[in-house]
């Protein structure tokens, strides 16, 4: 059975006021190994958080939000890798679409943040996802598959092994927006990806390798999405800011395990 996770990207919100008082408030305590719940709090936080969760005795993990490529050197405002590892945030999320759109991310530049953070044995959660504009034309299978070459073709079959990819499709035209895949639009895609993994890089690994869906997940839309086969859990935005919101989301997931 493949792992199901619900992470909760807080992109540039909550103070460490705000994000200690909403961590108090989470409810996840499963003794399902087969359940990850992870909370991505801004770079200043990370620490305190991972501390809080820590002396809580909690089952909730910390990720990141971005890494920059190099291991150090002069970049002002950039964090490595390396430096994630020594605060104990074993995660970081890599090719985001805000990323991609806010901060011209390539192809290139993503597939070298994945390449150093599994260099230093941090798990990633890689995303992809098409635009309305390529949606409409019909070209959004080309544009995944695209946005996926590097990872499938260039990144050694290790990192698959072991679990250090989970891949999160996230249709730019629902982050934010309040529009939302349908249960079919999310399945279908999800399930040409995990065939396209299959094809290159064997049945095996495409089985086990978790893919998330990220893009206005809610209460309302959670459990049916959850309910498809080939959609093992979301990367939540703004419903994760809510204890009330992302613990219902949480149990959504549960109870489809």
């Amino acid at each position: 059975m493949r792992t199901k996770i619900i992470a909760g990207n807080w992109k540039m919100n909550l103070t460490l006021t705000e994000s200690t008082k909403l961590i108090h408030q989470l409810n996840f305590s499963s003794d399902n190994e087969n359940i990850r719940v992870l909370v991505i709090p801004p770079f200043t936080n990370l620490e305190a958080i991972k501390r809080l969760l820590k002396n809580k005795n909690s089952k909730i993990e910390v990720a990141a939000q971005n890494l920059h490529h190099s291991v150090s050197g002069a970049y002002t405002g950039e964090i490595s890798a390396r430096m994630l590892k020594d605060i104990g945030v074993d995660t970081a999320i890599v090719g985001h679409s805000e990323r991609r759109t806010l901060f011209a991310e390539n192809d290139e530049t993503i597939s070298l943040k994945a390449s150093s953070a599994l260099s230093q044995n941090l798990e990633i959660i890689y995303c992809f996802g098409e635009s309305l504009i390529q949606r409409k034309r019909g070209i959004h299978f080309e544009i995944i598959a695209r946005q996926l070459d590097d990872l499938i073709h260039k990144f050694e079959t290790q990192y698959w092994r072991y679990g250090k990819i989970i891949l999160a499709y996230e249709p730019v035209w629902a982050i934010g927006t309040g529009q939302t895949a349908s249960k079919e639009q999310a399945q279908e895609m999800h399930q040409f990806i995990r065939h396209l993994i299959g094809k290159e890089i064997g049945e095996d690994l495409a089985t086990k390798t978790p893919i998330l869906y990220g893009g206005s997940v809610k209460p309302e839309n959670a459990t049916e999405l959850f309910q498809q086969p080939d959609v093992d859990g979301g990367l939540i935005g703004g419903a994760s800011l809510n204890a009330d919101s992302f613990n219902l989301i949480i149990q959504s997931i549960a109870e489809n395990c």
